[in-house]
């Protein structure tokens, strides 16, 4: 797509956050999307275009297209998230909801919003992403083309939708091959023939062209980078810091290079990373035992093909697929969402903080009410079984320390925990208490208290060892100066 220099940019956020990672539902076809984009036309004074409400989409979702609606509103609300708005204007939104004391009037809140239609479209076609063909799933690829030959082995692998979503060949890809499919949308009825294709005296409006910019923008001569980290170079929206293979390591981060970027941690093991600075979102794939804490994340949260992996986050959503034995510290403002794929999820509250973290929700639109992290939402057609998933007995909860000095005026976790984990800690430190003072009154000699400390060190010593968190500990311990890292 190059014309005189100029580039056009196919942008990588509405597939990396706005493509749902689950095939979509089959009502998203073309077929529909065109009689929506038709209908939504003639009801211009109801609420549908050229901004569509929420109360016309769940009447168009739920009546005509069969949805759910708890699946009707997942998809417009990613598509709301992705819209430029402020910090301040996120947090007000937060607060209405908060403010809400039943279903109706949130519902009443809800019917305030209203998105632009033809993106929405264009949104929803891009769904199709991660459609499984029968084609695909017998031979693994796409038919064999220039294209394909030249991408890297890591991104031939078995097509799936999880490297799709990340993938932008594939970005570059559905775009082309789908483009007159996504002008066809875009059109009035009028310029369409009978069997709604557009004609080569088609004109595309002004607001066609805006609805375009979702998709694709123009950045002049500068190519994507192919590295590690593409901060230095990329537009804003299109800013990147992928990390990959890190093994029995603590790292951990706070900087500009990571302010805003889109994450992607790939295939780590054994390792305690910390990446304490607001994020615009994060996907950790492949990953096994390990811990991954993270700043504010300001769209979308995403573990795939994940082992016995910890997430400590604020996000503003969170969707798993193929992960097993991985528990979730989260605070979010929307229903956590199962994929397909996962067995033994735990979930538990958000119960950490840092110095900064306040500020960095504020800079992020992220507040602590209203609070979802204990009602998921099971989005996958093969199992529906609520037993995938537990909530975190408050007798095996435990606050989290992150272990590093930083500026900053936040001293406690934000919003605070559920009154029952709240309650089993106040119960385990009676217990300490109960112990201290039973030591103190056992008036032991100066040997005993010798003797007995080493034995308690030892002790603490073996559960270090057996829970794993000796290597924690050791990995926080400062380099050689000659082997230190960079420091960003």
């Amino acid at each position: 797509m190059d014309q005189s220099g100029v580039h056009l940019w196919v942008k990588a956020e509405p597939f990396i956050v706005g493509a749902l990672q689950v095939p979509p539902p089959s009502k998203f076809s073309l077929h529909y999307l065109r009689k929506i984009s038709t209908y939504v036309r003639t009801r211009a004074t109801e609420g549908a275009y050229p901004r569509l409400y929420w109360s016309t989409w769940r009447h168009i979702a739920c009546g005509k297209l069969q949805l759910a609606k708890d699946l009707a509103w997942l998809y417009f609300e990613i598509f709301d998230s992705l819209a430029v708005k402020t910090p301040e204007e996120r947090l007000e939104w937060s607060e209405i909801l908060s403010n809400c004391m039943s279903e109706d009037e949130i519902e009443k809140q809800r019917n305030k919003l209203s998105v632009n239609t033809l993106q929405f479209l264009l949104f929803l076609y891009i769904q199709q992403l991660n459609k499984v063909s029968l084609r695909t799933s017998l031979i693994g690829e796409e038919w064999p083309s220039p294209r394909n030959r030249s991408q890297s082995p890591d991104l031939t692998e078995k097509s799936s939708c999880h490297n799709k979503n990340w993938n932008d060949y594939s970005h570059q890809a559905f775009v082309c091959d789908h483009l007159s499919d996504l002008l066809e949308l875009l059109l009035d009825p009028e310029q369409l023939t009978a069997s709604f294709h557009s004609t080569h005296n088609s004109l595309v409006s002004r607001e066609a062209v805006v609805a375009l910019s979702f998709l694709i923008e123009v950045e002049g001569t500068t190519k994507r980078a192919k590295i590690a980290c593409n901060t230095h170079v990329a537009p804003r929206m299109h800013r990147m810091v992928v990390m990959s293979q890190v093994y029995k390591q603590t790292l951990a981060k706070s900087s500009d290079t990571l302010v805003g970027t889109h994450v992607k941690i790939h295939r780590c093991n054994e390792s305690f990373i910390y990446l304490l600075s607001p994020l615009r979102s994060v996907t950790i794939e492949k990953c096994r035992n390990s811990t991954f804490v993270l700043g504010p994340v300001q769209t979308a949260l995403h573990l795939h093909s994940c082992d016995n992996v910890k997430v400590i986050a604020v996000c503003h959503r969170l969707s798993i697929s193929s992960t097993t034995g991985c528990i979730f510290h989260i605070l979010t403002p929307t229903r956590p969402l199962i994929l397909s794929g996962n067995q033994a999820v735990t979930f538990a509250p958000f119960h950490t903080h840092y110095p900064m973290l306040e500020d960095h929700m504020a800079r992020t639109g992220l507040a602590t009410v209203p609070n979802y992290w204990d009602n998921p939402m099971i989005v996958c057609r093969e199992n529906c079984d609520t037993s995938v998933f537990r909530l975190l007995p408050p007798c095996e909860f435990y606050v989290f320390i992150i272990p590093f000095e930083m500026e900053g005026d936040t001293t406690e976790i934000p919003g605070g925990l559920p009154s029952a984990y709240q309650k089993a800690l106040g119960q385990r430190e009676q217990k300490i208490q109960i112990w201290q003072k039973t030591v103190k009154e056992a008036r032991l000699t100066k040997d005993q208290r010798k003797q007995f400390q080493v034995l308690v060190e030892n002790k603490f010593y073996e559960w270090l060892i057996n829970t794993g968190h000796r290597q924690q500990l050791d990995s926080l311990v400062p380099p050689a100066a000659g082997s230190k890292q960079a420091a960003g």
